[in-house]
This record gives C-alpha cells, sequence and structure tokens, in this order.
C-alpha cells in the first residue's frame, strides 16, 4: 500500500501519479445484467474505465493484476443507522454521550467494509460526524450518506416517549438523532437544520413504528400538508426524502407527497405498489432487523408484541411487491455497534438472502444490493453500484460465487478483498 499513497501523492514540481489495475475474474457480476464469464475490471484512480469480458478488455501491460473467482461491485446498504448503540432501548441514546457513540462507530465502519459494504444511505444517525473524517483519510469507511436528524411528529416513532418532552427537544438541538416538529412552519425549519449540515436526504416517520413505545404501526403521523411542505423545501436542494412507513396510509399519503422511498412497506398491497410504481419510488424494505431481533431476549417488552405482529405480513409485502414490479433497494436498519449484538454492523451481508427468501431470485438480490443503492438518493445519486465505465471503482473480489449461493454474502470470510474509490480497505 506505501507504493500506492507514495503514487498518488502530488509531489511538488510534478503530476501526481494515477494508478491503474486489473482485475481478472472467473466470473464477473456487474450488477445489471447476466454475469459475465472470464471477465476483466480496469481501475484508474478511482474510477473504472472497463468492464467486460476479457477477450475485449484493453491490453494493460505492466499494471497491477489481482485474480479473484468473483469480481462484483461493492454493496450498498440503503437503511443503516451509525448510533453507536448497545442497546434496541431507543432512550438510552439520550442517555449517553455523542462522542463515545461516535467513537464506538469507529468499529462499525470497519465492520462495513470488512462484509462488503462500500456505501451506507443513512436514513438517520450520526454519519454527518463521521463523513468528514474518512474524507480527510483519517477513518477508514464507506461513503456515506446522511440524513442528519429523523425527523418526527411529536408522539411519533422518532419521539422517546418515556423521556419528558423537554429532554427530547434539547436532545435534537443538541446534535442527536431525532428532531420533532409539527405543522408546516416547524417542518420546514426541520428540514432546513438537516441541509444546514449538509445531508444527502431527508428522513421522515410517515407512520407508527415498532422501537417506540405508544404509536401504532399502522397510524399516520405527519399529516399530507405537512409532507408536501418537507418534500418541497427538500427538493430546493434536490434531496430526495425517505418515508419511514408500515401502515398503509402513511405510505399513501407520503408517496402523494412524493417521496422518494418507502422504508420497510409492512402494510403495502397492490394499490400502494401502483402508486410507488406511478412515482417512481424505491421500496426499502429492511429485512434484517425483523429477522435478527424478533424472538431476541435485547427486544423491549414494549416492542416484543409489535414484532410478532407485523413479521409475516413484511415477508408477504415484499412478495408482493417484488410480483408487482416495484424497484427493491436493500437496506437492514442495522444500528447496533458489535458483533456479540443481534442486528449489528458487519451483518449487513445477510439482506440479499433474505430477499430472496421474500421472492427475488439471487441475482435480482445482488441487483438490490448494488445499482439500485443509488437509486434511493435521486439527483444526489453517486455513479456507483455497477461495474461500468466511468463508474466508481468501488468492488469487492469473492471466492464463493453469491449467483449460486447468496448466502455467501452473509460471511464477511467470503469476500477477500474490497476496493472503495480505487484503494483497497480489506485484504
Amino acid at each position: 500500500m506505501l507504493h500506492r499513497r507514495l503514487a498518488m501523492w502530488p509531489a511538488r514540481g510534478r503530476r501526481s501519479v494515477t494508478v491503474m489495475e486489473r482485475f481478472e475474474a472467473d466470473v464477473l457480476i456487474p450488477g445489471v445484467g447476466e454475469p459475465v464469464s472470464n471477465g476483466v475490471v480496469v481501475v484508474e484512480g478511482p474510477a473504472i474505465t472497463y468492464a467486460g469480458p476479457a477477450t475485449t478488455a484493453p491490453r494493460t501491460p505492466g499494471v497491477t493484476v489481482t485474480r479473484a473467482p468473483v469480481v462484483m461491485p461493492g454493496m450498498w446498504d440503503c437503511h443503516g443507522h451509525f448510533m453507536g448503540s448497545r442497546s434496541l432501548d431507543l432512550t438510552r441514546l439520550a442517555l449517553e454521550p455523542v462522542g463515545v457513540r461516535v467513537a464506538r462507530c469507529v468499529g462499525d465502519l470497519r465492520a462495513a467494509l470488512n462484509a462488503g459494504i462500500t456505501s451506507v444511505r443513512e436514513p438517520g444517525g450520526l454519519g454527518l460526524n463521521l463523513v468528514p473524517a474518512i474524507a480527510e483519510g483519517l477513518l477508514a469507511g464507506p461513503s456515506i450518506y446522511s440524513a442528519g436528524a429523523i425527523l418526527s411528529t411529536t408522539g411519533g416513532h422518532g419521539d422517546l416517549h418515556s423521556l419528558p418532552l423537554g429532554w427530547v427537544a434539547d436532545f435534537a438541538h443538541g446534535g442527536g438523532e431525532l428532531r420533532l416538529c409539527d405543522g408546516v412552519d416547524e417542518c420546514v425549519r426541520a428540514v432546513r437544520e438537516q441541509l444546514r449540515r449538509n445531508a444527502k436526504l431527508i428522513k421522515i416517520c410517515a407512520s407508527g413504528g415498532v422501537l417506540s413505545e405508544v404509536d401504532h404501526p399502522i397510524h399516520q403521523q405527519f399529516t399530507l400538508i405537512e409532507l408536501k411542505a418537507i418534500v418541497e423545501v427538500a427538493a430546493l436542494a434536490e434531496r430526495s426524502v425517505a418515508a419511514h412507513c408500515h401502515g398503509k396510509p402513511g405510505m399513501m399519503a407520503a408517496l402523494q407527497a412524493g417521496v422518494r422511498t418507502i422504508e420497510h412497506g409492512t402494510y403495502l398491497d397492490d394499490e400502494v405498489c401502483q402508486a410507488m410504481k406511478e412515482t417512481g419510488a424505491v421500496l426499502v424494505p429492511t429485512r434484517t432487523i425483523i429477522d435478527e431481533t424478533l424472538n431476541h431476549p435485547a427486544l423491549p417488552a414494549y416492542a416484543r408484541g409489535k414484532m410478532q405482529m407485523i413479521a409475516e405480513t413484511h415477508l408477504k409485502a415484499i412478495a408482493i411487491a417484488h410480483e408487482n414490479g416495484v424497484r427493491i433497494a436493500s437496506g437492514t436498519d442495522i444500528a447496533m455497534s458489535g458483533p456479540d449484538l443481534p442486528d449489528s454492523w458487519g451483518r449487513n451481508g445477510r439482506e440479499p438472502e433474505l430477499l430472496v427468501q421474500a421472492g427475488l431470485t439471487p441475482l435480482q438480490a445482488i441487483e438490490a444490493a448494488t445499482a439500485n443503492g443509488p437509486l434511493t438518493l435521486g439527483a444526489q445519486a453517486p455513479l456507483s453500484g455497477v461495474l461500468r465505465d466511468g463508474y466508481a471503482a468501488d468492488l469487492l473480489t469473492l471466492r464463493v460465487n453469491p449467483v449460486a449461493d447468496i448466502a455467501a454474502l452473509a460471511d464477511p470470510a467470503n469476500i477477500t478483498g474490497v476496493w472503495r474509490a480505487g484503494s483497497r480497505v480489506k485484504g
């Protein structure tokens, strides 16, 4: 790695040298389309310059060559939270110092890379605190597209119901991940606060949730006029809106307002699917959190009944969405720090396998975890998730073909190398 750092460092009086690498694979999975046997990817600096069959690959004498059984794009987790949490009880977020939780996230960044996650769309969390350190090269981590604080109505899914209301407000203004807002004016201000922090998307709670004490998952929370105001202000800055939704009323209102994504989508039906196709909305189902916490003793008692209530319905919802042709992007709702805990960073690769259990083919699940990821960001979408000329050189080498065995993505040991923007960050 030392020679690469020296080659890329702009020395005084001469141009910096761009590093080229060549990847040769028995199987190349491009992210969109069928796998290519005997494939080649050529990388120049942070971008791909060729991806396709070896027979038409450019000649690249003298460059570094990496050979692997499988090469595929780096994966996206389109719903992961860097919260540095060690508890599924969300009230703990406001009771621990933000600095301690950010420190825990350093290990989460490494765990994400080791699991093959090169990009994270964070719909609420501490990611805005991590982005500068990653950009400065002080931390190794995936690209993070963060929403900043989650926007919620008072008493909604983003409220901490057992704490005094004033504490929750203070938590938000102290850099916490939850922001209560009621009425159009307050919703507009809350969006602008996140934009001021350079949030790349806006996250709202359009329905009740599971890991919140009082609210019901089916109930709509923001009114339609509030939702429209949030979407309008976000759009002025070319930001899309991600809507946490379990219940159909919240989904229909959010789609009418113009949100880009529906997160979870537990009670969607054919009518919701039709609305999603008409508006181009993407579903991010987050099956991992349900599968990992449903029967886990760490789940708070107030959430256990709600989780049991939605589990089977949620699995059927993914199948309904897939059958209706709704575009699906892979996201986990992972938020925990430490491999000893459920729903923790490093376990992100389980989501494609769970999507296959809901009816997707392995190749469709891989597309959901790669090419479909950037589509959740609208105008902020980078050229990523596909092995194609001009796209980011985010890629993985694997020893097992996930098209034949999708469960291989769940084990980081099967991912022998990870490159982010052309730099090797694992292996």
